[in-house]
């Protein structure tokens, strides 16, 4: 697909922009404390729907897998989260379920591997983790991780379904329920669902940066035993976090001191490129070299 500049029509400052499964839709969240939904061609958009609903600066939105139905998660400053569904009718949206169990604002979402079912992460300056996991008569039962990080959740990210090793392990293991977040205490933090409760998996927290971490984001590894994390903080540097095998000590590597705040950190598909977006307003893309050494393939203009 070309290149195409979008012109979104929010008022104020663009936090965050998801694309759906298929590539056809875009979901921009702004301070202006709407969310658009924008259809995307091959060479042309067309604004399909303005989300009203929230009473400060939206930061995230998500959308759900396409196998759960037309489903968009959103956060906010004001504390809440909101779960947007399609109506019989093309892009008429309404709010199927709002959580206000967050006391400030819900920095962070992420829903869960579809093959965990209908879940939302979300990370909250009040320094909690709830996970809602949604039940077929349409309610939503919430687990917490409390004081997840004490000064502040900034983000979270699922680890993928597929258990570590089970390419080259034997026998069907159970889908792999954990996540990583990242907060103001400047560290990064794995969590395990065991028996029904949250509990911290990595002894002690990892700690690199030097100053808040803004992002986190665990790669695919499509079944292979090494597991990856990436990290990016305002200190301005990105760490590659990996395990080799399930139980290992975590080990952190500098990818690169970008010099400036590190906003977000996304994984291709397959796990192995990972960009990079800086407060120099500019995305790189970084690729591990065979000898475990990161380097960057390209930039992408803006």
């Amino acid at each position: 697909m070309p290149s195409q500049k979008i012109e979104t029509g929010h008022q104020d400052v663009v936090h965050d922009v998801s694309m759906d499964y298929y590539g056809k839709r875009l979901a921009t969240a702004s301070s202006d404390a709407t969310i658009k939904i924008i259809g995307v061609g091959s060479s042309s958009h067309q604004h399909l729907a303005t989300l009203t609903g929230h009473q400060g600066p939206v930061w995230q939105v998500a959308w759900a897998h396409p196998k759960f139905g037309l489903m968009l998660a959103s956060c906010s400053y004001d504390g809440r989260v909101i779960i947007w569904k399609e109506g019989n009718k093309p892009d008429e949206w309404s709010q199927a379920h709002v959580f206000t169990e967050h006391t400030s604002s819900v920095n962070s979402i992420a829903w869960a591997p579809h093959e965990l079912g209908l879940c939302l992460a979300c990370g909250s300056s009040d320094g909690n983790i709830s996970v809602f996991t949604g039940q077929p008569d349409g309610s939503w039962v919430m687990t917490r991780i409390e004081q997840a990080h004490p000064v502040g959740v900034t983000s979270v990210s699922w680890a993928p379904a597929l258990a570590p090793g089970a390419l080259v392990g034997s026998g069907l293991l159970e889908p792999v329920q954990k996540l990583a977040s990242g907060g103001c205490d400047n560290t990064v933090k794995i969590w395990k669902l065991h028996n029904g409760i949250w509990k911290m998996d990595c002894f002690p927290a990892l700690q690199k940066h030097r100053d808040w971490v803004r992002d986190v984001s665990w790669a695919p590894n499509l079944g292979l035993p090494k597991s990856t994390i990436a990290s990016a903080s305002q200190d301005g540097t990105v760490v590659i976090w990996t395990v080799i095998k399930e139980g290992d000590q975590w080990e952190g590597r500098v990818l690169h001191d970008f010099k400036t705040p590190v906003w977000r950190v996304s994984w291709s598909l397959t796990g192995n490129i990972l960009a990079v977006s800086d407060g120099n307003n500019s995305v790189t893309l970084w690729k591990e070299a065979v000898d475990g050494e990161w380097q960057q393939v390209s930039t992408v203009e803006p």
